[in-house]
């Protein structure tokens, strides 16, 4: 042991402590033993013993191991290298001999050179290891091959369940539009009739029109038709005290991540506000509101300006006024807020909603509105900012 100001030496390291010190030997003392039983001109033991220290299967304590497996990379290419040239020069004796030879001398020739050592010699070669050194390998070699097992195995996993969804999600929808399209048949054309219906609220309402009474009868949530033609947009609409039910139900009341189209709970399909809002899912199937983004092309609106909505009272024509982008505010933010714009108290109040909705929209489409006139806002979720939505605005004029 080499000391000078109380450090050490070893390997061309130097130590300051005999702790360090006493870890460098015990790495020392590793490396001589695998250096012992190393053949330094076979590549197959140097590439494996490189793999078995980069993987740290090989426990060192100090900078020594690290300067082991430095030196045994070095060697792993320079056998390459050496291999390499050897192969060259290997190839042009061939290829001069062969030129001597007839073609079928040629072609045992090159079979000859171009067969790999046999498993017998790999072998061999791993014999050459101490034992511990050889169970360490063996000991990885079975490690892999259990990792192999597991990730073929999860990827088979993966395989099924992906396979499992498509089918379920290709299902789900087709069984959903076959229910619209089934519930769209119940529709009858437009008589012109009415029929008495027994409410169980005590209030009177007016008479629901024949077209819808089927519709109704099944489940009296029903409120109205809506239907835009270009945003494949054609769904009954329901009602109910709050605006949470329908978030996640269909008109069957079953659950349904789709939801349904529905009108805000303070609206009054019986004797209409202002201004009628109904909200639906923004769906990137297309489903419920899911392509009402439409609109925010005013070359899409330049075809499809006008669009239907039925209460189970009356029929509705209505002639798109605004589009644009807002979103959900807080309760102290002072700023206009279409989603509580249902009834204006006076016509300076209804003026002021239409000129915020005016100053919000992305194009002009010329129509406007005086007090007096029927309102209905469409709103879906709009994912270019937090909470975000989008908005139709449209007024009725048939």
């Amino acid at each position: 042991m080499e000391s000078n100001q109380e450090t050490y030496s070893l390997r061309g390291r130097t130590f300051r402590t005999k702790t360090d010190y006493a870890r460098a030997w015990h790495d020392n003392r590793v490396i001589t033993q695998i250096e012992a039983s190393l053949n330094k001109s076979d590549i197959t033991q140097v590439s494996n013993l490189r793999r078995s220290l980069e993987n740290n299967k090989i426990k060192f304590e100090s900078i020594l191991g690290q300067d082991f497996l430095d030196e045994i990379v070095s060697l792993e290419q320079k056998l390459l290298t050496e291999d390499t040239e050897v192969e060259a020069i290997d190839k042009r004796a061939t290829i001069k001999k062969n030129k001597l030879k007839d073609k079928a001398s040629k072609s045992d020739s090159n079979t000859k050179l171009k067969t790999k050592k046999p498993k017998a010699e790999k072998a061999r070669a791993l014999d050459d290891y101490d034992p511990d050194m050889k169970h360490e390998i063996l000991r990885e070699l079975k490690k892999a091959q259990r990792r192999r097992s597991i990730l073929l195995s999860v990827l088979g996993l993966c395989v099924v369940f992906s396979v499992g969804y498509l089918i379920y999600y290709y299902s789900y929808y087709e069984k959903n539009d076959i229910e619209y399209s089934e519930l769209s048949t119940l529709v009858k054309e437009d008589s012109g009739g009415t029929v008495e219906i027994n409410y169980t609220e005590k209030q009177d309402k007016p008479p629901i029109l024949k077209k819808y009474e089927t519709l109704y009868n099944k489940n009296r949530k029903l409120i109205g038709w809506l239907k835009i033609e270009g945003c494949d947009i054609d769904y009954p609409v329901m009602q109910t005290s709050n605006n949470e039910y329908y978030l996640d139900h269909n008109y069957n009341q079953e659950y349904d991540k789709n939801g349904s189209l529905f009108l805000d709970k303070d609206c009054d399909a019986a004797f209409p506000n202002d201004n009628m809002i109904i909200y639906g899912h923004h769906m990137k199937s297309g489903k419920m509101f899911g392509n009402l983004n439409y609109y925010s092309k005013e070359s899409f609106w330049e075809d499809n300006k006008e669009f239907t909505f039925d209460t189970i009272y009356e029929t509705g024509t209505y002639a798109v006024m605004y589009v644009f982008r807002s979103k959900i505010y807080s309760e102290e933010e002072i700023v206009f807020k279409y989603y509580q714009f249902i009834d204006a108290t006076s016509e300076n109040e209804f003026n002021s909603n239409m000129e915020e909705m005016a100053n919000m929209s992305l194009y002009d489409t010329g129509v406007t509105a005086s007090y007096g006139d029927r309102l209905i806002t469409l709103s879906t979720c709009d994912s270019s900012e937090e909470d975000g939505r989008f908005v139709v605005v449209a007024k009725k004029i048939k």
